[in-house]
């Protein structure tokens, strides 16, 4: 797996963290960008996309196996390759004196958290909208629970992509390997609100990777 296209917004002379943007499924990199208007507005970003086409847009898990989101083994292995593959990406577009915040929607809000499992020391926070989690234990993951590194998860009450166990699932892991900031917005389905944006720029601020910003 090879990530092919991106648009990105990186000043060379900068040394202030990048935003690492990750669509969902059936999305392209065109998604995410314009949500930085309201939470991280001057930062630099990445947004890549994934590498398999799929309808009008593209995905980043291949195998389909229950209603369109692969399961067990099968999550595990594509969420690896994918996650090892953006990795690779960054390794060759982003400067090593530049910090990386992953941020990503549903299929990218799992790649979000993935990152700090493939390699905890190269990303300083990550920002889940909507994820999910990839059971499979990775080699990082015993570094990511002694580093902790900040992370956030929004989600809607009334999202019912995932069902309550995969959600408790990726919360319980992320309380332990990370120092996570769970919000759940009422009345939102599989989607993401002004008050969650609002709350990123927040999770933002106070983890120092982005100026304050009066509203």
């Amino acid at each position: 797996m090879r990530i092919e296209h991106a648009v990105t917004s990186i000043a060379g002379n900068e040394t202030s963290p990048v935003l690492l943007l990750l669509h969902g499924w059936g999305s392209d990199e065109r998604d995410l960008p314009g949500l930085l208007e309201y939470c991280a507005p001057e930062a630099d970003y990445a947004s890549l996309r994934a590498p398999i086409a799929y309808g009008m847009g593209y995905t980043w898990f291949g195998t389909w196996d229950h209603e369109g989101v692969p399961t067990g083994a099968s999550l595990d292995r594509q969420a690896r390759e994918a996650g090892e593959a953006i990795d690779a990406w960054v390794a060759q577009n982003i400067a090593d004196n530049r910090a990386v915040v992953p941020m990503g929607f549903s299929q990218g809000g799992l790649l979000a958290g993935e990152m700090l499992r493939i390699n905890p020391k190269r990303y300083a926070a990550a920002v889940s909208f909507s994820g999910f989690l990839a059971h499979g234990e990775l080699p990082g993951d015993s570094e990511l629970a002694s580093l902790k590194p900040p992370m956030f998860y929004g989600r809607g009450s009334i999202d019912d992509v995932f069902p309550a166990d995969e959600i408790s699932a990726m919360t319980d892991f992320y309380t332990a390997h990370t120092t996570l900031t769970a919000k759940v917005y009422p009345g939102m389905s599989h989607s993401i609100c002004m008050p969650e944006l609002r709350d990123v720029a927040t999770f933002l601020t106070d983890a120092g990777l982005i100026r304050p910003r009066i509203w």
